[in-house]
């Protein structure tokens, strides 16, 4: 469900390709993220799960995964 709900950000707000979605994809490498997008994707998953992710969490968040589980357990 939480996978779901940041892939529908990613392709409505980044316009990022379904296809190049998944668990795995990184956001640097497979996403072209810079800072200022990651920024971006993380004050919607805020947004949309009404939960605070503290910038310590996102420095250990290299792949869509790593938020999916964040939001999930948190």
């Amino acid at each position: 469900m939480a996978f779901n709900k940041i892939k529908t950000i990613l392709i409505e707000e980044f316009e990022i390709d379904e296809a190049d979605i998944s668990l795995d994809s990184t956001f640097s490498e497979d996403l072209g993220f810079d800072s200022i997008d990651l920024y971006d994707l993380v004050m919607s998953c805020e947004d949309e799960f009404e939960k605070e992710i503290p910038d310590e969490a996102l420095e250990n968040m290299s792949a869509i995964g790593d938020l999916v589980n964040f939001v999930t357990e948190n």
